[in-house]
């Protein structure tokens, strides 16, 4: 049910490709949750920040109606074996659970809420409730479904004119540059076609000019890297951070999330997320373990200033007397062209390795029809965050001020703890 060029604005129900058209890292983390807090139960909020931005009944309509449908999704058998080859780190007995699950619609709750002045616009709430290790799937497939939907639906002003030329070239610049990077863009994709373009056009560029330096590692969506023969690419994302905190108590949260993440993946997967209660606060504890920061193979840096993070984390390396230069940063906050290109820079002249993770500036880079494509046809700013574990708040503080979720009281609470300003 997913669109395709020629279907590009009919409006109609929209189903994700495959159990596995989702990020790698909710698969990871699925593994850890099955593991660790199999009976946490978990509640999912959804947010959307362009407060000028509207969805139709008509894409609210179609979304419910597509949500019926998840449950048809299941892991077939070639999917499973090429897990099992693909992703040594799945044990066989969370791939039985993996390919024994469905999704349940009924954990989904969507409420339309029409504008005072025009009942055929409104704005959306949506929460997934249920247990945590099932809860986990529902976000990033939810949000590409909303998007494609919108964009076919209330945004119907672009086209697919000029994408894969696009795409070829961002890709040949990124190699002749020497970056190493991966496509990130599942959940805000304008479409499941234009993303299985991007992926297929990354790949072509990467295999007709194999003496640029830079590489094409993958992608995170799990289904296209089944289906292109490429590497499936994630690790963890902040909610592992938010929960653990919530349950464990947020002293010491970073390493204990850390632990239990190494407890699961003991030989890989370990790059660490710094951000989930700031860098800051992430610095101070990975200092007390040199012996982890060792084991671990680098950082994630995913919001406030780009340009601070590697020689802020060659001085952390330095102080634990490592060898930077043995470690790697991988950038994906808002990565595009311009930003790749000056970090590889600085991480060179530094010392670090560096790899990127590139989402929306790939799979949802559009410009309006009617202007002549000079103006920007903007992507949905939209997030479906973990809200709450067994009825505990989980909050995310980040290195961006802005970007604060969660319950007013527990932010400010968990800011205590970590000593971070509270306003």
């Amino acid at each position: 049910m997913s669109g395709s060029k020629n279907e590009n604005h009919k409006a109609k129900t929209v189903l994700p490709a495959s159990m596995l058209d989702t990020d790698l890292y909710k698969f990871t983390m699925q593994q850890a949750v099955y593991r660790h807090f199999p009976d946490v139960q978990a509640v999912y909020k959804f947010t959307h920040r362009d407060h000028d931005v509207y969805f139709t009944r008509q894409c609210y309509e179609l979304f419910m109606e597509s949500i019926t449908h998840f449950n048809e999704l299941k892991v077939t058998e070639d999917e499973r074996k090429w897990l099992e080859k693909t992703c040594p780190y799945f044990t066989q007995d969370y791939l039985d659970y993996l390919c024994s699950l469905r999704f349940k619609p009924e954990q989904v709750k969507v409420t339309f809420n029409p504008k005072p002045d025009d009942a055929n616009l409104g704005r959306l709430e949506i929460e997934a409730t249920g247990p945590w290790v099932e809860t986990i799937l529902w976000e990033v497939p939810l949000m590409a479904v909303l998007s494609e939907l919108h964009f076919t639906t209330a945004d119907t002003d672009w086209d697919y004119e000029g994408q894969e030329e696009l795409a070829y070239e961002k890709g040949r610049q990124l190699l002749e540059a020497g970056c190493v990077f991966s496509e990130f863009g599942t959940r805000r994709r304008r479409s499941y076609y234009i993303q299985d373009l991007v992926v297929q056009t990354l790949l072509k560029v990467s295999k007709d000019h194999p003496d640029l330096p830079g590489k094409v590692m993958g992608t995170s969506n799990v289904h296209l890297a089944y289906k292109h023969g490429t590497a499936p690419i994630g690790t963890i994302a902040h909610e592992w951070f938010m929960a653990v905190g919530a349950l464990r108590g947020y002293q010491g949260a970073n390493g204990k999330a850390l632990d239990l993440w190494e407890s699961t993946y003991p030989n890989a997967l370990l790059l660490a997320l710094t951000d989930t209660f700031s860098t800051q606060a992430f610095f101070k504890e990975w200092v007390q373990d040199p012996a982890r920061a060792r084991r671990w193979k680098g950082l994630r840096q995913d919001s406030g200033d780009p340009y601070v993070y590697a020689p802020r984390a060659k001085e952390v390396y330095q102080s634990m007397g490592i060898d930077h230069r043995e470690k790697m940063i991988i950038f994906s906050d808002s990565v595009n062209l311009e930003k790749a290109l000056k970090l590889k820079k600085q991480c060179d002249k530094i010392g670090f390795q560096s790899s990127f993770g590139i989402g929306t500036f790939l799979t949802n880079d559009f410009y309006s029809v009617s202007s002549g494509r000079k103006e920007k046809s903007k992507a949905l700013n939209m997030v479906i965050k973990l809200n709450a574990v067994n009825d505990i708040p989980c909050v995310k503080i980040s290195d961006e001020i802005t970007k604060n979720t969660g319950d007013p009281a527990t932010v400010r609470h968990v800011k205590e703890v970590f000593g971070l300003p509270l306003d």
